[in-house]
């Protein structure tokens, strides 16, 4: 522990976010690589009308993911923040609540959605023939939402608690799992859209017992133990109250996801949320890197800021943005070079294959600025500017790219929609650069 302290304190800036980011990136490339995987599979063993109806579900994954992070994040908070205390005993209570509440949010999750799945599904932008697959793979995917729920909930625990490589092995297990099956039961078996579903929630199932069973063992340095499972208010208060924040990112993100696939089935139909969900997918795995490394960012910038060595801190933080910057600008010249390949992976469908061609280029035109964004915004959550962190974060999704899906297309039509994402992107990199020089004379202080 000790010269892990001297490093962040003294270490080459460039070799300590090489280490920190590196497990991060895997870990939430990989995961990204779940949205990826199902929408290739789908794509080319059920057709381009699976994709649609994937796509559709984005919203309930996205409310879903809002749900697990409300415990996910807080209990993982207050694991860490108990350990650095010295306080294994708490820490434990927090492990064990994290247990029982992904539990219970997870069920009332799931049998709430299930209840009311087709009308659900219609008001987050379902047709005739987009529905049954939107609701095979749903009912499938809730059934094994308790389980979603407690490995991604403990996984982050595993990671705040010291074993970050132990978490992101966790990760990539059910990441392996899924693509070993997910083709055996669409291409062999032949159980369409519901074969993808089930090497999904079988593949989620095993990473769940592999967290369990690190949690159980008493090597581990916080573990389950018996009599700290009985739910306690001020535990609960405590994991809600952090995870909020997080949780209100995700709602957000379930809105617009909402507000999108409306808009497209209004002014493309069927196809153009086929295309956008490709288009997402391709994407949400290019910032899920940036994700990363800015995970990697947050510990060497918060320490430094703590012991007051301001230097180092924006040391890391133009080193992050140019990193970020030259990962987003890789992804901006394939996107821009080979849309038709990159389409092609996910469908044969020729029409739908030049739809999203098109539309990618339109929607990555702003990509090179992505990365300083998010950059920025874990930065302020990393030296405990929590409320300009969210303002950064919500920014680009309420203030900016809801009008923008609105209003573009009264004008310019479907295009108005594809073209909505980088103008969100430009004018949240605007605001982004506001703020940081607004703040950088108090961070200085």
């Amino acid at each position: 522990m000790k010269k892990q302290v001297n490093e962040l304190e003294f270490g080459n800036i460039g070799k300590l976010l090489f280490a920190y980011a590196m497990p991060a990136i895997i870990a939430t490339t990989a995961s990204s690589l779940y949205n990826v995987i199902d929408r290739i599979f789908i794509g080319q063993g059920v057709g381009p009308l699976a994709i649609a109806g994937l796509a559709i579900t984005f919203p309930i994954m996205n409310l879903s993911t809002a749900f697990g992070t409300l415990v996910g994040a807080g209990a993982s908070s207050m694991v860490s923040i108990r350990m650095g205390e010295h306080r294994t005993e708490e820490a434990i209570r927090f492990l064990c609540h994290a247990l029982i509440l992904n539990i219970l949010v997870g069920a009332c999750f799931a049998l709430t959605v299930l209840t009311f799945l087709d009308p659900i599904l219609y008001a987050f932008g379902a047709s005739q023939e987009t529905i049954p697959y939107a609701r095979e793979f749903m009912q499938i995917i809730l059934l094994g939402n308790i389980n979603t729920h407690i490995l991604f909930g403990l996984n982050s625990i595993m990671r705040s608690s010291g074993y970050p490589v132990k978490a992101m092995v966790s990760v990539l297990l059910t990441v392996v799992c899924n693509v070993i099956l997910a083709p055996i039961f669409l291409f062999v078996l032949h159980w369409g859209i519901r074969g993808a579903a089930f090497a999904t929630v079988i593949s989620q199932t095993i990473g769940m017992i592999w967290v369990l069973a690190h949690f159980c063992s008493r090597k581990s340095q916080v573990h389950f133990e018996r009599g700290q499972f009985h739910l306690k208010k001020n535990i609960i208060k405590d994991i809600f109250s952090i995870g909020l924040s997080p949780f209100s990112i995700h709602v957000c993100s379930c809105l617009v996801a909402i507000l999108m696939n409306q808009q497209l089935a209004r002014f493309g139909g069927d196809m153009s949320i086929a295309a956008f969900g490709i288009i997402n997918s391709v994407l949400a795995l290019i910032t899920m890197i940036i994700l990363g490394l800015a995970q990697g960012m947050q510990p060497i910038v918060g320490y430094n800021y703590g012991a007051k060595s301001r230097e180092r801190v924006f040391q890391t933080l133009r080193l992050t943005i140019n990193v970020a910057t030259m990962i987003c600008i890789i992804g901006f010249v394939l996107v821009m070079a080979f849309p038709h390949y990159i389409a092609r992976a996910f469908s044969t469908d020729v029409s739908l294959n030049m739809l999203t061609a098109s539309a990618m280029r339109k929607c990555a035109i702003m990509l090179p600025l992505v990365g300083m964004q998010m950059v920025c915004s874990f930065f302020f959550q990393s030296i405990g500017m929590a409320k300009t962190s969210i303002f950064l974060s919500l920014s680009r999704q309420i203030i900016l790219l809801i009008p923008f899906i609105l209003i573009l297309p009264i004008f310019f039509d479907l295009n108005g929609i594809w073209y909505a994402l980088p103008c969100a992107d430009f004018c949240s990199t605007l605001v982004t650069v506001a703020v940081l020089r607004y703040k950088k004379n108090y961070i200085l202080m």
